[in-house]
């Protein structure tokens, strides 16, 4: 909460108004301004009718830079606060909670055209936005063809691909794991070709680089937001539970093609931070740790990037010893400090640092191989690892001192689902069952906290209450479209990685209630709302991946996996219509939906059913499973059929009970629409049938 004084003792605040009594973090950051703020509900726009006032809507989040900055020099200042209160009626969203409605007036700001429209009259507004926002089939209704689609994307892509530095822009740069999803998919189609190589290229290089870069925290794990520069090196500091995610996700599908341990290394990094900060102790994941933080216990001004940067003589102190071995007089400081690129003025680019909160200080990154630093102190590499790891230990520990960045404890369905997703990948990829351990313990959490059993239906958000309990809101916020396809797809992966099917039953319902409230049934695909919402104006429909993929994009994968789950074919039907609905985009500029592009060639390709009948806990059975979670297919859904085990499958899929062992031993079968291969007992024929 940014609030004058310091973090041990602030000053008393002199006003409270009505965000006291909610449970948002953000919203409750506000809670001491002089503007008579409101939450968004119908008090305010009652309030807003009978007083003839226009409405002043705030959007923001909690761990917002920004928002921080528009607070200091606006809404903490009692002049402006009066002359908001006089004039408006004040409204603040926290836009994590409520994206619709962030969507919706964000969709009002950026449209450009028919000027006098708008300033015409407020029906004409809303025509006008409807007709600007409107995703529809017209005309065709069958899904684009594949490879037009993937080819164009990929070549959209390579043409801004940064050859040094990775990733698909110069500056600002972004993760963007749609786009590395995407390229994965491209080339499992493509192995044989250049395209396909270059494909590969492109994703690995950009994650490798991501992970040397700053944006990068080689102290306390896990990936900030975004970088401001082109090299990855100075990033905007906050980190966001989204991105942890699905960074966790694609460094494991890095590590599956590729079988390096690099990759490996840095999921066991997000997951270390995931599961030691942003964790609830009832098993929830939190939202975001702020980019802003005090400098020291003493300090009365939040900066950001306080709490992980470092200055050269902070170094010289932590990591006085001298290094056996080097070269005489090398202390452990020479070491870390030259491969991190730390220098003695600080090594920030005044141009990346406009406030001069970084001035003198230094942005972790590592500029040069491991071999390279080994050669140039005469050191063994694995000598050097010890090294660097002993100085990470020491600063952690130092760090551990500063002020934390403020904590946004606010637990979202839908992020906690990509985290979900997340963990369950990294267990079955790397064999690591305390992660799909943990990924079902938050899906346990979902169910308990985010899930209303009554209605059958999802809830947005939860939030960390007094002694660690866990609180709602007093009106619920109803899950969006977002939080039923991340949450979806989170409990399909838990499936595989874990084959409880207790998992699997969880998801088919809530793909029945994702029908049910968000579906189309004119123009086809899903909208992001429920119709049932009076205080939204218009119902969207997301047409572009951003730092999450659109769900429509996530919409169509989940709706093959839950066909092949469940032999609901309609389910297949749907899929197709959700590409017809985006097929002008999706021709015209692919590079705006790569997700959406990737589900269509897994549209057209057809998932393949991976059935093993075997004793679960049997090693022959494992054997096979480890086959198949260790070969990226991007078209492929994993099933284990054997005995009582599987009673919800058999019921679902009639057709498993005819799949039998094959002398006694695990066996394999490789399913098309519902018709299968031959038995496979051997491992090597099953990676063999495993390949696109």
């Amino acid at each position: 909460m940014a609030t004058v004084g310091t973090p041990s003792s602030p000053s008393v605040p002199r006003h409270t108004n009505r965000l006291i009594n909610e449970k948002s973090p953000y919203l409750l950051q506000h809670a001491h301004n002089p503007v008579d703020w409101y939450p968004w509900g119908q008090e305010a726009f009652d309030k807003a009718k009978t007083e003839n006032k226009l409405i002043f809507l705030s959007v923001g989040y909690s761990t917002c830079h920004w928002c921080h900055v528009m607070e200091e020099e606006s809404f903490k200042s009692k002049e402006i606060g009066e002359i908001m209160n006089e004039h408006f009626v004040c409204i603040k969203v926290d836009r994590e909670e409520r994206p619709d409605v962030d969507k919706v007036y964000m969709t009002f700001v950026q449209w450009k055209e028919n000027k006098d429209a708008l300033l015409e009259s407020s029906q004409r507004i809303l025509e006008a936005l409807r007709h600007t926002s409107e995703i529809r089939v017209q005309g065709q209704e069958s899904p684009p063809p594949a490879k037009e689609v993937m080819d164009t994307c990929f070549q959209q892509l390579s043409r801004s691909y940064d050859e040094d530095y990775g990733g698909f822009s110069k500056s600002p740069k972004f993760p963007t794991p749609v786009n590395l999803n995407f390229l994965f998919t491209y080339w499992a189609l493509h192995q044989t070709t250049p395209e396909g190589a270059r494909a590969l290229k492109m994703a690995l290089h950009t994650l490798k680089m991501m992970a040397h870069g700053g944006l990068h925290d080689h102290i306390g794990q896990g990936f900030h937001r975004y970088s401001t520069d082109q090299h990855w090196h100075v990033p905007h500091f906050e980190k966001m539970l989204y991105d942890q995610g699905q960074l966790a996700a694609m460094y494991s599908k890095a590590f599956q093609i590729s079988g390096d341990e690099f990759f490996a290394d840095i999921v066991r990094d997000i997951l270390l931070y995931v599961s030691r900060d942003l964790s609830d102790q009832a098993g929830g994941f939190y939202s975001a740790e702020d980019a802003d933080s005090y400098p020291t216990t003493t300090s009365t001004e939040k900066r950001e990037g306080a709490f992980c940067v470092w200055t050269a003589k902070e170094l010289w102190a932590l990591l006085p010893d001298p290094v056996e071995g080097a070269a005489e007089g090398t202390t452990l400081g020479d070491v870390f400090m030259h491969h991190y690129g730390v220098e003695e003025a600080g090594n920030v680019d005044p141009m990346k640092d406009p406030h001069q909160e970084l001035k003198g200080k230094n942005v972790l990154i590592a500029r040069c191989p491991p071999e390279l630093t080994a050669a140039r102190f005469g050191l063994e590499p694995g000598r050097l690892s010890a090294l660097l790891q002993e100085c990470q230990q020491r600063l952690s520990s130092a760090r551990a001192q500063r002020p934390r960045p403020h904590l946004d404890t606010k637990m979202l369905a839908a992020w906690n689902g990509l985290m979900i997703s997340g963990f369950a990948q990294a267990g079955a990829t790397l064999a690591e069952q305390g992660y799909v351990s943990r990924a079902a313990q938050a899906a346990a959490f979902l169910r308990t906290h985010l899930f209303d059993p009554d209605s059958g239906r999802l809830l947005r958000s939860c939030y960390r209450g007094k002694h660690n309990s866990v609180e709602q809101s007093a009106v619920p916020i109803q899950g969006f479209l977002e939080d039923y396809v991340f949450v979806i797809q989170a409990l399909f992966d838990l499936y595989e990685a874990s084959l409880e099917q207790g998992w699997l039953e969880w998801a088919l319902h809530l793909q029945h209630m994702q029908d049910k409230l968000f579906w189309d049934p004119k123009g086809f695909a899903y909208f992001s709302t429920e119709a049932s919402d009076p205080s939204l104006l218009l119902r969207l429909k997301d047409d572009q991946d951003g730092a999450e993929p659109t769900p429509n994009s996530i919409a169509v994968t989940n709706l093959l996996r839950a066909a092949c789950y469940s032999g609901h074919m309609d389910w297949v039907e749907k899929a197709g219509k959700i590409l017809a609905a985006f097929s002008e985009r999706l021709q015209k500029i692919p590079i705006t939906l790569p997700e959406m592009v990737r589900a269509t060639a897994v549209f057209h390709h057809t998932l393949k059913q991976v059935v093993i009948c075997g004793d679960p806990q049997g090693e022959d059975t494992k054997e096979m499973l480890h086959c198949v979670r260790s070969v990226f297919s991007p078209n492929k859904v994993l099933m284990v059929a054997d005995g009582d085990s599987a009673g919800f499958l058999y019921r679902q899929l009639p057709f498993l009970a005819s799949l039998e062992r094959k002398d006694g031993k695990a066996t394999a079968y490789i399913c098309s629409n519902f018709t299968c291969s031959l038995p496979v007992t051997s491992v090597q024929e099953l990676r063999g049938m495993l390949s696109p």
